[in-house]
């Protein structure tokens, strides 16, 4: 049984005040055309649809548009919430979808939904696993103890059904999982309350995972981020983006390849001169460092002449590396704010905030953007 597997499409994300669906409708139509290429049996999108919680209308028409092609030919789509999903508002709908063979797992209440589909070497179940948080977990199952979001996943795939005998078992998954490398375009975590330990995916002959950005094995080569169709920071420069390919075949055999994926502009970093700069030219999206010690009068509109989409203009000279001292403040703006909220707490009371607290603040936050978003 062949798979395509996504993850983290964030549908409507602004990058250093870029929109970005004009380059996520032309990276989903090359994916459409590899899909048609791979033919596989099923679709696996592993969370963050969107890059809000209360997507435009614009970013709602787009995926609709998307998923109505995903699921053109009898394919079978499966897909997970993200922490960037509303799980209520994705799931709308998603009862008459299942006519469609589009699967989408339902708000956690204590129970994942689970597809099997069939093919030569018999049946495979896929369990939709989407984002947790242990406190929804806890909510559901009172009596287990549940203190960490891996103790959240561990409880939540306690309860699923016994393996079918000798069936292949996939899981779709939207955490962070210990051990991954993460990049700068990703929401940041305090501590290790919130990974995940591989040892629970042991039973799975194939883990989908969403949440990072960068496609990549954890422990084992069937554990796997397929990472975000496009890049969305400069950190991720010099990565290759692709669509993840998995064929299962009998029980203990899974072959996976990646198909390269090419954007419309990539996204480059160049340094040197602003004279050095105005020798060359670029329409991908740039970060131009200049290294010019006298600030150049009118740089960026003399150098939006040669590249078209500049994201970040900056210095790197004797001045700038003089205010090293004052990093620390340009550090404090790239924390999450509830990294910044944790540090504050500690300051205030000698002691970190225990996951409950740490759970309730995160809500709340989450809460006070929407109001700002709607």
């Amino acid at each position: 049984m062949k798979l395509v597997h996504l993850s983290d499409l964030h549908i409507g994300k602004n990058v250093n005040g870029y929109a970005m669906l004009e380059d996520q409708k032309a990276i989903f139509t090359q994916i459409l055309t590899i899909i048609q290429d791979e033919a596989p049996e099923a679709v696996l999108l592993c969370g963050d649809i969107y890059d809000k919680t209360t997507p435009s209308a614009e970013a709602m028409a787009l995926f609709d548009w998307f998923l109505t092609e995903l699921a053109g030919d009898g394919r079978t789509v499966l897909l997970i919430s993200g922490n960037h999903d509303s799980a209520e508002r994705l799931t709308v709908g998603a009862r008459l979808m299942e006519k469609s063979r589009v699967y989408m797992a339902p708000v956690y209440t204590g129970a994942l939904q689970q597809i099997t589909l069939q093919d030569q070497f018999g049946p495979v179940t896929f369990t939709l696993l989407p984002f947790l948080r242990p406190a929804v977990v806890r909510a559901a199952w009172p009596d287990e103890t549940v203190e960490s979001t891996s103790d959240a996943v561990r409880v939540a795939l306690s309860h699923c059904p016994p393996d079918e005998p000798g069936g292949r078992q996939v899981l779709l998954c939207h955490q962070f999982v210990s051990g991954a490398s993460s990049c700068d375009s990703e929401e940041k975590h305090i501590g290790g309350l919130e990974a995940v330990e591989t040892d629970l995916f042991q039973p799975f002959d194939y883990v989908a995972l969403g949440h990072l950005h960068n496609p990549q094995k954890v422990g084992r080569e069937t554990v796997r981020y397929c990472g975000t169709p496009l890049k969305y920071s400069f950190s991720e420069a010099h990565a290759q983006k692709s669509v993840t390919v998995v064929t299962l075949e009998e029980k203990g055999k899974t072959q996976i390849r990646t198909v390269p994926l090419h954007p419309r502009y990539d996204m480059r970093r160049l340094k040197g001169s602003f004279a050095e700069l105005m020798e060359q030219a670029s329409d991908d999206y740039v970060q131009l460092t200049l290294t010019d010690e006298i600030e150049i009068p009118n740089a960026y509109n003399r150098l939006r002449e040669k590249y078209a989409h500049i994201m970040i203009l900056e210095y790197d000279n004797t001045r700038t590396r003089a205010q090293a001292d004052f990093s620390h403040v340009t550090s404090e703006r790239e924390k999450s704010e509830l990294e910044l909220f944790g540090e504050l707490f500690y300051q205030q009371n000698g002691r970190a905030m225990s996951e409950s607290q740490q759970a309730y603040m995160d809500a709340l936050l989450r809460e006070l953007k929407e109001g700002e978003e709607s």
